[in-house]
Parts: C-alpha cells; sequence; structure tokens
C-alpha cells in the first residue's frame, strides 16, 4: 500500500495522519488522508480541488506533475510526502 506521510510544517496546523492507503493515484491518497481528518483538505487544497500554491507533493522522490487534477501514478508500495514550500531570501 502506498504510504502518505505529511511534514512538521502542516501538523502546526492540524492533526496530519500518516496513512496507508491501496491508491492507485495521488488524488485517491489524500482523499483517503481527508477521510480522516476533513480539515486537513483546506490546506492542502484550494476551492477547486487543486494543490495550492504553497504545497508541494513528492512521490517516490520526485515533485508530483499534476497540480489540478492530481492524477500522479502511485505504485503499491509509493512513499509520498506533503508539505508546505518554504519561501524566503
Amino acid at each position: 500500500m502506498a504510504r502518505l506521510v505529511f511534514t512538521q510544517q502542516l501538523r502546526r496546523f492540524t492533526a496530519t495522519p500518516e496513512i496507508e492507503a491501496p491508491s492507485a493515484t495521488l488524488r485517491e491518497a489524500l482523499d483517503a488522508a481527508f477521510r480522516v481528518n476533513p480539515r486537513l483538505r483546506g490546506y492542502v487544497l484550494d476551492d477547486q480541488g487543486h494543490l495550492r500554491a504553497n504545497v508541494v507533493v513528492y512521490i517516490d522522490g520526485r515533485a508530483s506533475r499534476d497540480r489540478r487534477s492530481l492524477s500522479d501514478a502511485l505504485r503499491p508500495a509509493s512513499s509520498v510526502y506533503v508539505l508546505q514550500a518554504l519561501s524566503g531570501g
């Protein structure tokens, strides 16, 4: 099963479950986490259901490519990390 982890930055705002889900896509994995904590959705997705501009997702060490429909494929043993992008100067 794919493993979904939310990094410390998001944990400051709401409970972020680490889950394992039999998900074929990033959307399915995120939806599984949102079922555990519905408040998390607002921190990760915008009103259109796309990744927020300040959120980055890495799947097996590579940045996700589809920020809109979240159709990036997951393997059964994929590791997915969701984090807030950091900015600064």
